[in-house]
């Protein structure tokens, strides 16, 4: 079955993929994760606010950036955001973002919708009377949602957060498009020039497929003991 199959250029590549590769994924990947949790907690404050403008533009970014597909997102924003970002500073020609944050941005941008409605569904899991105590005791909305409602919301949906990290591990692979060396990105460069695409491909496929499997053995032995301790 394995006849021909060479294992030696995974061994010699191996340095490689992990230095540069799996390090620009895993950078990538809590950068985004990071900024997204942020920025989709915003987002969800804005969408549950009784002002209606807020309301509406949270949800029509959401229900945009959930509706199209990623691939395009990065492409858009790997050609915009020079022209974006010339504009705002004023200068004529486009200024020099990188693959790599042109990947940050993109990533942070489309991963805050997903954050957004797991954040969302977190703060309405709250019982609204902690939120009508609260403001009976004299905080105002803000503080109630920062110390009240927001560490609770938080505390609940580690699971489906630390899930959706998995999925957007998973989903940097796609940076590959814009010439970014990613894991997948990098394998890619060493498949073509030793023409070993198998070895390479299966090494990154079983190499995610650990990594995946790994982690959501985690968040599932996690979101256990957070049941029980609920």
């Amino acid at each position: 079955m394995f006849a021909g199959y060479d294992f030696d250029v995974i061994q010699r590549s191996a340095w490689y993929l992990f230095r540069e590769g799996m390090t620009f994924t895993v950078t990538l990947t809590l950068l985004a994760m990071t900024g997204g949790v942020v920025f989709g907690t915003l987002l969800a404050m804005m969408r549950l606010s009784s002002m209606r403008p807020l309301a509406w533009m949270a949800g029509a970014y959401v229900n945009l950036m959930r509706s199209v597909p990623l691939v395009l997102v990065i492409f858009w924003f790997f050609f915009l955001v020079p022209y974006i970002g010339a504009w705002l500073i004023g200068e004529k020609n486009p200024i020099r973002v990188g693959a790599f944050w042109s990947a940050v941005i993109t990533f942070t941008m489309f991963e805050a919708a997903y954050y957004c409605e797991i954040m969302r569904a977190g703060i309405q899991s709250i019982s609204r009377g902690q939120v009508a105590a609260s403001l009976a005791l004299g905080l105002n909305y803000w503080q109630t949602m920062g110390q009240i409602v927001l560490p609770q919301a938080f505390r609940n949906m580690v699971p489906v957060l630390l899930t959706q990290t998995i999925i957007l591990f998973q989903d940097t692979s796609l940076v590959y498009v814009i010439s970014a060396t990613d894991f997948l990105g990098a394998a890619v460069k060493v498949a073509n020039r030793d023409y070993r695409l198998v070895e390479m491909y299966t090494f990154v496929a079983v190499v995610y497929f650990i990594v995946s499997f790994t982690a959501s053995n985690y968040v599932y032995r996690l979101q256990k003991r957070i049941a029980v301790i609920r």
